[in-house]
């Protein structure tokens, strides 16, 4: 369960735009992602869940998220990875990512996985001795970039990378609800356990990865939250600590974080992963119990 719930955090992060790109991919249907509304007389936030890993040409603008688009002053996202400059992210991910005195890298896996694990750094192009450095969750992330590379998939096609540069031409200001080093910070914080499962995750096989994404993806753009709701709890169910740390503890932030920015008027946009815009615990139903009414548009 840890392995596919990684699998579905990676492609809910804004750091995949580094790592991944991929040629063009046959055109999609139209997607209907979910979309909501929380405002008062003087101010009005919208909050759309999104994906940050797309095929190329995927169609997921509709009429009415373009017109509360149009209608934002500002877009926020969970982080701004600046993928023309990667120096800031990269300098935080070698201050956060890399230890001295680590057990080798094919040591930290069971006997089994070794074998999987030597080819995936094999493949990567990179030497042994710089994952042997890397901590376990640093080893997870840059193979799991690779994996998500070979399945077709591109981080300039995300939504994210697509309202920035939207924005960007129209002169509109974005900000971010975590600094990079705030967000790798919370895959640093996991046990080891957990971080050995994500690595581990990181040596599925393309047809498995390519069938969860798909699903993942399916229920995206169908805006089917009850479902993506349903995949996470299930997935959560296996580890508390990675519940509290990448999906509660973020979520609490993020609703106070609307609540103090309720007081300003204007219309801003909130994009971030679909993810945490679902489930009881999501920043949706802790806005609801702090009694603000969060309408449903799409």
């Amino acid at each position: 369960m840890l392995k596919s719930l990684f699998r579905r955090v990676w492609a809910a992060l804004g750091l995949t735009a580094l790592l991944v790109g991929a040629p063009a991919a046959a055109k999609a249907p139209q997607a209907h992602p979910a979309l909501w509304e929380v405002s008062d007389p003087d101010t009005t936030i919208y909050l759309f869940g999104t994906i940050h890993l797309l095929p190329e040409n995927y169609q997921w603008r509709t009429q009415k998220f373009d017109r509360a688009l149009d209608g934002s002053q500002q877009l926020i996202v969970e982080t701004i990875v600046d993928d023309k400059d990667p120096t800031k992210i990269m300098s935080v991910l070698a201050s956060l990512g890399f230890a001295g005195n680590l057990p080798p890298i094919l040591e930290r896996v069971p006997a089994d996985k070794r074998p999987a694990l030597q080819a995936a750094i094999a493949k990567s192009g990179l030497p042994k001795a710089a994952f042997d450095r890397m901590k376990t969750w640093t080893a997870a992330f840059i193979l799991l970039g690779d994996q998500f590379k070979n399945m077709g998939l591109k981080g300039g096609e995300g939504v994210e990378a697509v309202l920035r540069g939207k924005f960007a031409a129209e002169g509109k200001p974005v900000g971010e609800l975590e600094t990079n080093a705030e967000q790798l910070g919370f895959f640093n914080a996991l046990p080891e356990k957990a971080q050995l499962a994500l690595l581990e995750g990181a040596l599925d096989q393309k047809q498995g990865m390519d069938k969860q994404f798909a699903g993942m993806l399916r229920a995206w753009a169908n805006g089917d939250v009850e479902g993506i709701a349903k995949t996470f709890d299930q997935d959560l169910s296996a580890s508390p600590e990675l519940r509290q740390t990448l999906i509660r503890q973020r979520n609490a932030n993020w609703s106070k974080w609307i609540e103090k920015r309720m007081a300003q008027p204007g219309a801003i946009m909130i994009a971030v992963g679909a993810g945490h815009l679902a489930g009881k615990e999501s920043v949706i139903a802790m806005l609801q119990r702090e009694g603000y009414r969060v309408r449903r548009l799409q």
